[in-house]
């Protein structure tokens, strides 16, 4: 059965804004007006299509992207349901991967939100065209032109109004829009409005409107700037083929207005996702990674982008996807670029929420999932054999917060690792790292929420009880002095015995230093190690008084040493090491002797150097608005950080910070209850640094507490 609905009438729209803005609620509305339910649920019953996970219905916000559709005047609408917190910023991105509209929703009691300016970014990194809706215009406190100056001043004077409120508050039931140049009146129950001539008392301002909208649809085309010179006027088609062009060319961005919880406007706004807005044909075609380029036909060669997986119990993976190129049907075998593997596709679905729908074919343009992929995983991208198709990768945002992570009960600890990989599979933006260095799993993630999700299903999806903790902090140890010390390894056991003696100096090293002073430089190595740093290592030995072939193995000895450095048990770094003396045996000298030889002199030089530990420090960036900025700036200096500097952006405020990263475990906590979650931040490392004196002895003093303790 070939496919309901053709490329150019297939739209994917993505819905995005700040968490409580009634995105879910909106999409309600839209899959009720078009018939697909027959009652609208709310967020508050947890009844509604989108928010079916039972974490999304305890919690009452939604945390995974979905993917629902609804057929409108012979249109296909695929709607991308996202969620509003930056926790979940993954879900945003994926869903933005594969949308070729997005509708921004803003909360009109609440104005621009910060999660609205960081959802932002992402629509410019993509591109997207994108429409504004005013939400909630029935509250109380709603501010329906100060919502619009603020969506003006945060992201520019095109966006455009299309419609604005003839009323607020709890009175709201008409909209006048100024490109029909009507003015619908709803009952209070919503739905289909009654289509009204605009009043005496709004006809000023909406013709106003109104040319302000013709002229910005006009000065992006050079066509239609003519006729408008001509005629003083745009008719419909011409305006919605202007509007069209300048949103792909992100030119304008129209405004509507909404009361999603009524459903008033909705009806409206799928009206011109339908008449307007782009199908993925009229968007710019993808290039591959190889330059090719890949236009949106349903007769092209066959070529699908992976955007998201899910595991259902029972069922398995669930891959969702975007047809890029082609038609794909049941049965098709497709190769996977990114490893080779052909991938055969059983079944297709169109998703409504947590219900499938199969089907036999899916045109380009359209997006859908499909189950047990073995080998395949999100941004991947399948394709035709005899072709070399790789889509560009979803760029992920790197992780704010890091806990360890263990089990309660132990013999858990395999199928927790399970647990974890499964997690990974789901969701990118959440890493999970065995560190041997630090000896703890770890999970690298968003923020608190992200990690409550991550306990959540662990427990209760995979049944293992798990506990989080505090991760170690990778310290580095150097020294500050140059020291020397020799130490002779003698044992005897009958037979061959082991003999070894070292005299080795120790410094700190520096780029640029000059050779060792009052030494026979004979050989240099130098090691970029692992962990940062160098360690650069001499031969001075004169007069053979150790033989060659034994300096690899005090090198090795030096090398095992820097594993675990006296005062912490960290990674050594930035260390001279130069070998001038020593002795051996023609029987009883051998490798394990010159390299415990060379483990404890220079372990006991090093003590000697004034130890010095260098604790990581993170570049701190903070999202704030304006009049929390304080109370932020206090919290970072109460964790030892030094604020650098204050930048506006927009109506928020920039605080950048150097931070160590050991005072910044439970920071994403302080910062919600400080500015009930109207900040964001990010972070990176910086570089090392040495530590206080202060701060120093007491972390040394609690690692030889606790060596005590395990050797006790």
């Amino acid at each position: 059965m070939a496919a309901e609905f053709d490329t150019s009438h297939v739209k994917n729209v993505v819905l995005l804004g700040h968490a409580g803005s009634g995105k879910t609620t909106l999409a309600e509305c839209m899959l009720f007006e078009a018939g697909l339910i027959n009652r609208r649920g709310t967020v508050e019953e947890a009844t509604t299509v989108g928010d079916y996970h039972p974490l999304e219905q305890e919690r009452g916000n939604s945390i995974f992207s979905k993917l629902m559709h609804t057929k409108w005047r012979g249109y296909k609408i695929n709607i991308l349901d996202t969620p509003g917190y930056d926790d979940f910023v993954g879900e945003v991105l994926s869903a933005l991967r594969v949308a070729d509209t997005g509708v921004m929703v803003l909360n009109a009691a609440m104005g621009v939100e910060v999660g609205t300016d960081i959802i932002w970014e992402y629509t410019e990194k993509f591109k997207t065209p994108m429409i504004f809706a005013v939400n909630k215009l029935d509250d109380d406190t709603a501010d329906f032109d100060k919502t619009v100056q603020q969506a003006k001043d945060h992201f520019g004077n095109k966006i455009t109004v299309v419609q604005y409120p003839r009323q607020q508050g709890a009175g709201f039931h008409e909209i006048i829009d100024v490109l029909r140049m009507t003015m619908y009146k709803f009952t209070d129950t919503g739905g289909k409005p009654e289509k009204l001539a605009i009043p005496g008392d709004e006809k000023e301002r909406a013709e106003t409107l109104h040319r302000e909208l013709v002229e910005a649809i006009a000065s992006n085309d050079e066509t239609l700037m003519e006729h408008y010179f001509d005629k003083g006027e745009l008719d419909e088609d011409e305006m919605k083929e202007g509007m069209k062009k300048a949103m792909i060319n992100h030119d304008i961005f129209p405004l509507f207005c909404l009361s999603a919880v009524r459903n008033m406007g909705s009806g409206r706004l799928m009206g011109f996702i339908d008449n307007v807005c782009p199908s993925t044909n009229e968007m710019p075609a993808q290039k591959t990674l190889g330059g090719y380029t890949l236009t949106s036909d349903a007769s092209g060669p066959a070529c699908i982008f992976i955007y998201k997986t899910i595991s259902e119990p029972h069922v398995g993976d669930l891959s969702f996807f975007k047809v890029y190129s082609g038609t794909i049907k049941t049965g098709m075998e497709l190769v996977n670029e990114a490893n080779g593997v052909i991938e055969k596709i059983n079944q297709l679905f169109l998703l409504e929420g947590n219900k499938r729908l199969p089907v036999q074919e899916l045109v380009a343009g359209d997006i859908g999932a499909t189950l047990k992929l073995r080998n395949t995983h999100v941004n991947n991208t399948l394709h035709i054999k005899g072709k070399v198709y790789e889509l560009p990768p979803i760029e992920f945002p790197t992780s704010n917060v890091t806990v360890c992570i263990e089990p309660v009960n132990k013999g858990d600890e395999e199928k927790l690792s399970q647990a974890l990989h499964q997690l990974r599979e789901e969701d990118p933006t959440l890493i999970v790292e065995v560190s041997q260095e630090l000896k703890q799993t770890l999970i690298h993630c968003q923020g608190d929420m992200h990690l409550a999700v991550a306990k959540w299903k662990i427990e209760n999806l995979h049944k293992v009880p798990v506990k989080f903790g505090k991760p170690r902090i990778a310290y580095r140890e150097t020294i500050r002095k140059m020291a020397e010390s020799n130490y002779k390894h003698k044992k005897q056991s009958g037979g061959a015995g082991q003999f070894g003696e070292v005299f080795l100096r120790i410094e700190p090293y520096y780029e640029g230093m000059p050779e060792p002073a009052g030494l026979n430089v004979r050989g240099k190595e130098t090691f970029e190690l692992d962990w940062g740093g160098k360690l650069v290592y001499y031969n001075c030995i004169v007069g053979g008084a150790i033989d060659a072939r034994f300096l690899p193995s005090i090198l090795k000895g030096v090398m095992e040493k820097m594993h675990e450095g006296p005062l912490t048990g960290s990674y050594v770094r930035d260390v001279r090491v130069c070998i001038y003396d020593g002795k051996m045996h023609a029987v009883d000298s051998n490798d394990i002797s010159f390299k415990i030889a060379g483990i404890m002199a220079f372990k006991d030089a090093f003590q000697k150097a004034d130890p010095q530990i260098l604790e990581p420090i993170y570049k701190i960036e903070v999202l704030s608005p304006e009049e929390l900025t304080g109370a932020v700036m206090g919290d970072l200096q109460s964790r030892r950080g030094m604020v650098e500097g204050i930048d506006a952006e927009g109506h928020f405020q920039k605080i950048i910070a150097k931070v160590p990263l050991a005072e910044m475990h439970g920071f994403s906590s302080s910062l919600r209850s400080i500015t009930q979650g109207r900040a964001k931040f990010k972070m990176s490392f910086d570089k090392y640094q040495p530590m206080s004196f202060e701060q120093q002895r007491k972390l040394a003093e609690e690692y030889k507490a606790s060596a005590t303790e395990m050797v006790a």
